[in-house]
């Protein structure tokens, strides 16, 4: 679970991380107030899910409550990557004088948390170059010790008896606190910030592990899936947006991830991730393609390869969407194979669909139907 920056920043408060002086909003009117109460320059930031806020101008910078109250009233208006604004969190405007990156994530490979870190921190931090990024993996029986945290930030170049250097041993150690109490996947401060004398999270970015949160109740809930997300969820399947055009349907999560790769090998681009599983059956494998189709892909690709999965099972689904629809808006193609693959293909075949034996072939038709 993704947390609004909002409520990454209540968190780290909570924790005892400083953070700017401000407040979430939804209205123009409670933003002029906050403004107010904080008596000088401020920021208006949109609330969405995603990165590039203020390259599409999702964050703005009026210097008095009138100004905030306007600035408001755009940002809310906004939609961003997708997802509309539908709160807003108003805050003091820092004095930046540098601009650092922090973060505490998992790394499965090595299964333990890694600390990231860079003295060149704010937009574009994937950009930089290597060399200027540290990773330190943190020994789960041992934690965070402070001496690891000192050797990241000499490594970062700041002197270690200075106040900021201090401050910033302290802050690491708070972040892996969080992440340990509150199972979080990440958390992120880009840009950490030298304001004056301060040390403050001008941003937060905090994801909550999923199979934790039956223990979090402390926490807020944020569904951050998207409306085809949401559909799949409530039928039990595993279901993934994508930027591509070719939906995707396989019965295995192996199987999916192989018929994705197999498509952008042939220069294809999937659309999504769809994973029906084993043993799906009719009625919710039809209901798994009007999701694919309410997508809006050029085409769709469906692997089954079967066993618990019976092949009439998923060619009857396809049949009784085309017959509900009078046809499908786009090319299919499908490779089924497996438990009762005859009946299946006398199916497709009756609706004008021929069934591929391999992936490959498959992948490869939709490919070229689509351009």
């Amino acid at each position: 679970m993704k947390m609004f920056e909002y409520m990454g920043k209540e968190l780290f408060a909570k924790f005892g991380l400083p953070v700017p002086k401000g407040r979430m909003v939804t209205n123009p009117e409670d933003a002029e107030k906050v403004a107010a109460e904080i008596g000088g320059p401020c920021v208006v930031k949109s609330q969405v899910l995603s990165g590039k806020r203020g390259k599409a101008g999702g964050i703005k910078f009026p210097n008095t409550p009138e100004e905030a109250k306007k600035a408001a009233e755009e940002v809310l208006s906004m939609t961003i990557q997708g997802l509309p604004v539908e709160c807003v969190l108003v805050e003091e405007k820092l004095q930046i004088d540098k601009e650092l990156y922090l973060s505490i994530t998992v790394d499965g490979s090595a299964k333990q948390a890694v600390m990231i870190a860079s003295a060149y921190g704010g937009m574009d931090i994937e950009d930089q170059p290597e060399e200027y990024i540290i990773k330190r993996h943190i020994d789960p029986n041992l934690g965070l010790q402070p001496f690891v945290a000192r050797d990241v930030v000499r490594k970062m170049g700041i002197p270690l008896n200075s106040p900021q250097g201090k401050e910033i041993v302290k802050i690491m150690q708070l972040l892996y606190k969080i992440c340990i109490e509150k199972d979080a996947e990440l958390v992120e401060i880009n840009p950490l910030v030298y304001s004056g004398d301060r040390v403050i999270a001008a941003d937060s970015k905090v994801t909550i592990d999923d199979d934790a949160m039956f223990r979090m109740k402390d926490l807020p809930f944020v569904d951050d899936k998207s409306p085809a997300e949401r559909a799949a969820a409530d039928l039990g399947l595993s279901f993934v947006e994508l930027e591509g055009d070719i939906a995707v349907m396989a019965n295995g999560a192996g199987i999916t991830m192989g018929t994705l790769d197999t498509l952008q090998a042939f220069g294809g681009t999937p659309r999504n991730f769809l994973d029906c599983g084993g043993g799906t059956g009719r009625e919710a494998t039809a209901k798994a393609l009007e999701i694919l189709l309410g997508l809006k892909p050029k085409g769709l690709f469906i692997n089954i390869f079967g066993g618990i999965t019976r092949c009439d099972d998923v060619a009857n689904a396809f049949k009784d969407v085309y017959e509900a629809r009078g046809g499908y808006p786009v090319p299919v193609v499908i490779r089924l194979v497996g438990t009762n693959q005859e009946a299946g293909r006398e199916i497709l075949k009756s609706i004008g669909i021929e069934a591929f034996d391999f992936m490959e072939d498959g992948a490869r038709r939709i490919i070229e139907l689509i351009k």
